[in-house]
């Protein structure tokens, strides 16, 4: 599955993450902030790693390549995606685009624990982006968890005030659930002059005159 918008009113596409390896060990936390307590167990996939095992050019480069096959979007193109993205874990666990895109992968094959999990940690890895959070946001929706991604898509608005993604997703998220309130008719018009495609704009400006 691709960037490319489906139905606004219905759903939009998670956001895949491609960085480029400067910016990307920029965004890449401290090990002391993401490690918690220090006796994890050496069992669990994301126990902390030292920092001479950790190979992040390697999973930057790994990351980039599994996006063409991604953007194929057949079950053999996106199963090589998984394994490049695993194996780019490998590399650096704590490298968060590649834990956005392995999220992005469960989103679509409706593993929404599993994708939940991997959006989490490119949340507390990329902290100022805003792509993670909306990702969540969309994975708590389809699991049914309305009021829960609400609050997701207005953290990513905090993060990144006025993110056209996470405004689309949390207006038409509020109208779907029957929860607008006093900021919805503001989403909308942002959304009616920003929206991503003709057609998020010409839902919006619909949708606005029934909010009035």
């Amino acid at each position: 599955m691709t960037d490319k918008a489906l139905n606004p009113i219905s759903a939009q596409c998670p956001r895949r993450s491609s960085l480029t390896l400067p910016l990307a060990l920029a965004l890449v936390l401290p090990l002391a902030l993401l490690t918690g307590c220090s006796s994890a167990k050496k069992t669990d996939p994301y126990a902390p790693a030292s920092e001479a095992a950790r190979d992040t050019q390697r999973a930057v480069a790994l990351n980039n390549e599994a996006l063409p096959y991604m953007d194929k979007g057949d079950l053999s193109s996106m199963n090589r995606a998984e394994e490049l993205l695993r194996q780019a874990l490998s590399a650096d666990l704590y490298f968060g685009p590649a834990h956005n895109n392995l999220g992005v992968i469960y989103l679509q094959e409706g593993k929404y624990y599993e994708a939940a999990g991997e959006f989490e940690w490119a949340r507390r890895l990329l902290p100022g982006h805003p792509d993670p959070r909306v990702n969540l946001a969309m994975t708590l929706e389809s699991a049914g968890r309305s009021d829960e991604a609400i609050a997701t898509y207005r953290t990513a608005l905090e993060v990144y005030p006025e993110y056209v993604a996470a405004m689309q997703g949390l207006a038409r998220l509020q109208l779907k659930s029957g929860k607008a309130d006093e900021k919805t008719a503001w989403l909308l018009k942002e959304v009616a002059l920003k929206g991503e495609t003709p057609e998020w704009r010409d839902w919006a400006r619909g949708e606005l005159t029934r909010v009035r």
